[in-house]
């Protein structure tokens, strides 16, 4: 087959593009240019859109002895994703920018194009199982799965896709990097969003969504303290939220809703997160619409088996196990029960939640 190889400069995609070659498979490289300004990526940014990255991709490419591009994608990145990222924060909600880089990117744009171009499918450095049949499965490397942030993708979407590191745990993959004389064998694996290369959210949203300052109210509806926007913070969290009088009991205060309109800011107890039923819209499903399923919120941990319900806006989905601090604008991924929640069913954005 020939298959394009996403290449962003660390090990996990130069292994991959490096397995697919090997694999018998005509193999391009390409690396995709996100930033607008690449040249103010910090040097050693642990994203994946910096100056040094594209440099690291070629150089593995070199190694590999396989066609190296560099595709242009800022401007659609900054309309898929950086933008939706500034507007979901100042609704209120808690986005997740590298599954939407996934869906929109990377598996629609990048795909789209590499059809266009004549190749049969996109290879990346995932974290996944591709069984027969385009069944998505969670990684042999728990630690390293990135089921969770595949799990939007269509059945178009996945058929077109490969995940060579899907069967291996991350030692191997370095491993195997330093064997092939990879520059990026030892390489920091990237953490921060990587349109935000300070790592301040906080500071990257504030020059981009106007103050709306605003109130911060117990669960008494006492007034706690003030805001300057509710675009500063997201459900659950505990630490910067500025209240200078501790709670009555001296127990911490977490974040508990966040009110755009009203500008609110509501706080209390941690058990006050707990709850107990998802209202999801927008589902996305790999087959049938399944009514018992475990079903995770977040890329590492955050998982309950739940049952689903259809309705006339999405699904509604009933955890068995209470889950805390579950933001609306995460998304929520759905596994089969009987694969040991192993296989993926589909996905849904959660739009709110009730005890």
């Amino acid at each position: 087959m020939r298959v394009l190889a996403a290449m962003s400069g660390g090990v996990d995609s130069a292994v991959a593009a490096a397995r697919l070659r090997d694999a018998g498979h005509d193999v391009t490289g390409v690396h995709l240019a996100l930033s607008a300004k690449p040249a103010t990526m910090r040097e050693g940014a642990r994203g994946c859109c910096s100056v040094e990255d594209s440099r690291d991709a070629r150089r593995c490419a070199d190694v590999l002895d396989i066609p190296f591009y560099v595709w242009d994608m800022a401007a659609r990145f900054r309309d898929d994703v950086v933008e939706p990222f500034v507007a979901e924060y100042a609704a209120g909600r808690t986005p997740n920018p590298c599954l939407r880089c996934n869906e929109k990117i990377k598996f629609s744009a990048v795909l789209e194009r590499a059809r266009a171009l004549g190749f049969d499918a996109v290879g990346t450095g995932h974290y996944a199982r591709l069984s027969s049949g385009g069944v998505l499965r969670r990684a042999a490397d728990p630690d390293k799965d990135q089921s969770y942030v595949l799990g939007v993708l269509r059945p178009d979407q996945l058929s077109g896709a490969i995940f060579p590191l899907g069967a291996s745990p991350k030692t191997e993959v370095r491993a195997e990097a330093a064997e092939r004389g990879l520059v990026v064998a030892e390489k920091p694996d990237s953490h921060d969003i990587c349109f935000i290369p300070s790592g301040d959210t906080r500071g990257f949203l504030g020059e981009r969504i106007d103050d709306a300052p605003g109130e911060m109210v117990d669960t008494a509806g006492e007034v706690v303290g003030h805001h300057r926007g509710v675009h500063d913070f997201t459900v659950g969290q505990r630490h910067g939220l500025g209240i200078r009088r501790p709670a009555p009991d001296g127990r911490p205060r977490y974040v508990l809703s966040l009110e755009p309109v009203s500008r609110t800011v509501r706080v209390g107890p941690a058990e006050e997160l707990d709850v107990t039923v998802l209202h999801c819209a927008a589902p996305v499903w790999l087959g049938e619409v399944p009514t018992d399923c475990v079903v995770q919120v977040r890329a590492h941990g955050g998982l309950s088996a739940a049952t689903v319900r259809v309705v006339d806006d999405g699904v509604d989905v009933a955890l068995a196990e209470p889950l805390r601090g579950v933001a609306p604008g995460q998304a929520a991924v759905f596994y089969r029960p009987d694969s040991g929640g192993d296989v993926v069913l589909g996905s849904a954005t959660i739009a709110a939640t009730s005890r």
